[in-house]
């Protein structure tokens, strides 16, 4: 091992040693959609070289990207596929893993952000490596190949739907089902969910979800879950789990048609409740984070039609998530909080297993926490990543084992795969490991 370059040596959390190029990273959340990312050999501290000569660490590569953007990028096999702005319209941009950039293509007219975090392409692009499908602010779904970004079929939801009534900017990301890619619409109205034949772009359903909940609590900005079901609870062969609305709502991927609902994660009425954060699946439970970072409720697969008072396995009142989506395994919940708190949680119970506080700094965190070889990387909208490494048994405050700059804006989540980190800036692409 070389001076200067720290190598990660903990245990594999899931799966095995891969070789090299043999993992993908195909949506926001990686393989699984749990935010658990696979393989070894991911380093534990990067900077890039300093203004006055200091040398960086374990920057492979950096590409200054034509046009701001806050989508995770999707990885399959070489390609490494990003969407941003670039003179004023929805871009898709596809580089092979050395950073050469190998199509782009553009769609229609941006519609720009109104945030200072968000652009007009937050929603994160997915590919089953054949084809790749990206969403943007402006209404705009398509669906290009991978190898060449040749446009398969693409449509515009608010053309056919009707208007975005977001007060804020677009954040969910499409999903692939077995058939379909599906979006889900949720906001003042109309909201609903909507399932595309992958190939064909013909329109296979529009569900509605319209619920009656108070003003901004209508609004969700979080990406659906995808599941398969359980035959022996009555499950059809694929799910979809939606939170937003002040519900958690499962439907049929099929066709859309709801199976069971849970609500009261606004007991209040608060009119502010929109939800930024996603479901996550932990063995039979759906965790869902709510409240503007005030609560994470854990639901109980199962049942049919309203099962909140029967389903609902814990709630915590003491902890939540505003804007990152907690990571999952069968066996443990990772919660970042918006203010750097990341707690391990156990799932049956929720009780917390492990918690540490990161540094205390004005800028929050929006992206993602990653379970990665036997840590947790978490990365602050300033740049600045953290490497925890899972605690044993009887640890209660883990260690922070390593830690990453690159001193540019950031609410995208990291991507690990094949010993690679790709973070994703507003600005630009890094990749990040040792040669």
């Amino acid at each position: 091992m070389r001076a200067g370059i720290q190598a990660v040596v903990f245990c594999v959390v899931c799966g095995g040693i891969v070789a090299a190029r043999a993992d993908n990273w195909p949506t926001w959340r990686g393989t699984g959609l749990d935010g658990v990312a696979r393989g070894v050999g991911y380093v534990t501290q990067w900077q890039p070289p300093g203004e006055t000569g200091e040398p960086g660490q374990n920057i492979l590569w950096r590409v200054k990207l034509p046009g701001l953007g806050a989508s995770t990028p999707a990885v399959w096999g070489e390609r490494i596929v990003v969407t941003c702005g670039i003179d004023g319209r929805d871009t898709v941009i596809c580089l092979d893993r050395s950073g050469t950039e190998l199509w782009r293509r553009e769609l229609r007219l941006e519609r720009a952000g109104k945030h200072k975090k968000a652009t007009g392409s937050n929603p994160s692009p997915v590919t089953d490596g054949t084809h790749v499908w990206v969403y943007f602010k402006s209404g705009e779904l398509a669906c290009l190949t991978l190898a060449t970004g040749e446009p398969v079929w693409k449509t515009n939801l608010q053309e056919r739907f009707g208007e975005d009534t977001l007060w804020w900017d677009l954040g969910t990301s499409p999903v692939l089902t077995a058939k379909a890619v599906v979006v889900a619409v949720m906001q003042s109205g109309p909201s609903y969910l909507a399932a595309f034949d992958r190939t064909t772009g013909e329109l296979l359903y529009q569900h509605d979800r319209m619920l009656d909940v108070p003003e901004e609590s209508a609004q969700s900005y979080s990406t659906p879950l995808v599941l398969a079901g359980d035959a022996a609870r009555g499950e059809p062969a694929e799910m979809l789990v939606v939170l937003g609305a002040d519900h958690v709502t499962a439907h049929d991927a099929a066709d859309g048609r709801e199976l069971w609902r849970v609500g009261g994660l606004n007991p209040e009425g608060n009119k502010f409740f929109r939800s930024i954060a996603s479901p996550v699946a932990s063995g039979d439970l759906v965790i869902a984070p709510y409240a503007r970072g005030a609560t994470i409720t854990a639901i109980r697969r199962g049942g049919s039609g309203d099962v909140t008072n029967s389903h609902v396995a814990w709630v915590r009142k003491d902890l939540g998530t505003d804007v990152p989506t907690p990571a999952a395994t069968a066996g443990l919940v990772v919660v970042c909080t918006d203010k750097g708190r990341v707690v391990g949680l156990d799932p049956a119970s929720g009780e917390t297993r492990w918690e540490r506080e990161l540094e205390k700094n004005r800028n929050a965190y929006s992206s993602s926490p990653v379970i990665v070889a036997g840590g947790v990387l978490v990365t602050r909208e300033d740049g600045v990543s953290a490497m925890i490494r899972l605690p044993a048994a009887d640890q209660v405050q883990p260690d922070v084992v390593g830690t990453g700059r690159v001193a540019e804006m950031t609410v995208a989540t990291p991507v690990c795969v094949d010993g690679r980190i790709f973070l994703r800036t507003h600005d630009s692409l890094w990749c990040i490991g040792t040669p």
